[in-house]
């Protein structure tokens, strides 16, 4: 496994990783046109390139000798959803299924959290959907906690997220 920035020719590899793990990790009993719009709409290549271009948005990718496998995406000057949270959000943190467990997530996550430090950022927040169990899960291991409740809204449907925040060391 490597870990490197993403170029914009990467767009596409991120883009798909993007569509594969929302998809599997939403849309369990099947997919309806509302979610499937949405998911095509929301990671497109063109999205992902504006991103990758954004001096806001700091990306890494995990990368293994077939090609990429996950990527962390950290977004700067993001206003939390509840108070005494940072400006500094893990906007998304995606791996292929495939490749859970096999230290892909904590690789990203554990650069990530150094890029951070790097740039004076003492905290990071994220917000993940409340049923999601294996994250929760993931990120309660490395040291987030609760700090409040969001809504993701698709149109208006609104769907209960937790907010987490970890303090970095």
């Amino acid at each position: 496994m490597t870990l490197r920035k993403p170029r914009i020719s990467d767009a596409s590899s991120i883009a798909a990783i993007s569509l594969e793990v929302w998809i599997g990790t939403y849309l369990k009993r099947g997919v309806n046109s509302f979610f499937a719009d949405f998911a095509l709409a929301e990671f497109t290549v063109p999205r992902t390139e504006a991103f990758l271009r954004d001096p806001r948005e700091f990306l890494l990718v995990s990368e293994n000798e077939e090609g990429i496998d996950g990527f962390i995406r950290l977004s700067s000057g993001r206003k939390a959803p509840v108070p005494g949270c940072s400006d500094t959000e893990i906007t998304t943190l995606y791996v292929q299924p495939r490749h859970h467990g096999k230290g892909v997530g904590k690789s990203l996550l554990k650069a990530a959290f150094q890029h951070c430090r790097d740039n004076d950022v003492s905290s990071v927040w994220l917000a993940t959907n409340a049923e999601n169990a294996a994250a929760i899960g993931f990120y309660r291991a490395r040291g987030f906690v609760q700090v409040g409740e969001t809504h993701f809204s698709i149109q208006d449907q609104n769907y209960l997220n937790n907010v987490y925040s970890r303090q970095l060391d």
